[in-house]
């Protein structure tokens, strides 16, 4: 039987729940930190132990599905749905004790994302979003509809984006804000893709684009954004990818975008 994606966002709500809450309740005051990719990209204790409970408690409700997770989580499963998980996204931002950071849960069926839950406790918000259903934000006021804020031209465009942890990337990065700064109202780096993603669902940005952005950091992002009204793509009609991931209503999306072409910031 076919799940209702309704019902995977009931699952994965109360699977960020327990993430959220361990990671604030439990969270020690000297963090292990082990590096990733580079010295740069750390990753915590907390890190693995949140998948795990997010796996846990999923497989708890649903043991025949898949998982993909960041930290390790990748099994198949049998019901046409896999869980993209990224237990901690905005880890360093975790590292220092700063808020910007998220659970994000994302559930595909039929390799569709359908659902999918973004948590920051920190900030009081959790972003959901089922496909067909609408994107939505739930505070200490209430839930919410998204809509993504009018259309802007691109000089009055606020702008997010984040950096990846190589060097010869950052560099190459970094030669693109300078590029892109003088040509829009400003830019932001928060340090979490899905909460930036999310963020111009809530029109609390106009805009995002970043460089080297995976599956788990915005599955459930990009879903909620597209419930809001959100173009959420690649360059040159290419879908959003690790080469470039860009968020925008239209026609401010259009306009980006050739800069960011021209620019070359899907190529380092």
């Amino acid at each position: 039987m076919t799940p209702a994606p309704e019902d995977l966002l009931a699952t994965a709500l109360r699977a960020a729940a327990a993430a959220t809450r361990f990671l604030v309740e439990d969270r020690p005051a000297d963090l292990r930190v082990l590096s990733k990719s580079t010295p740069t990209d750390p990753v915590t204790e907390m890190d693995r132990a949140s998948e795990r409970l997010v796996v846990d408690t999923v497989r708890a409700e649903r043991p025949e599905d898949g998982f993909f997770g960041e930290e390790g989580a990748d099994s198949a499963g049998t019901s046409g749905v896999v869980w993209v998980i990224d237990p901690i996204d905005g880890t360093v931002n975790y590292l220092y004790g700063l808020p910007q950071w998220s659970v994000s849960i994302a559930a595909e069926l039929d390799g569709q994302v359908v659902a999918g839950v973004v948590a920051a406790p920190l900030l009081g918000e959790v972003y959901s979003a089922t496909l067909g259903g609408g994107g939505f934000v739930e505070t200490a006021e209430g839930r919410r509809r998204l809509r993504a804020t009018p259309d802007v031209a691109l000089d009055r465009a606020l702008v997010a984006t984040g950096f990846g942890y190589a060097a010869e990337r950052r560099r190459a990065q970094g030669a693109v804000v300078a590029g892109l700064l003088p040509l829009v109202r400003d830019i932001r780096r928060n340090g979490s893709a899905a909460l930036d993603v999310c963020g111009v669902a809530a029109g609390r940005f106009d805009a995002y684009y970043e460089r080297g952005v995976n599956r788990w950091d915005t599955a459930a992002a990009a879903l909620v954004a597209r419930e809001a009204g959100v173009h959420v793509a690649g360059l040159r009609g290419a879908t959003d990818s690790p080469e470039l991931t860009v968020a925008a209503p239209r026609p401010l999306f259009d306009a980006l975008a050739a800069e960011l072409e021209r620019l070359g910031a899907d190529s380092d």
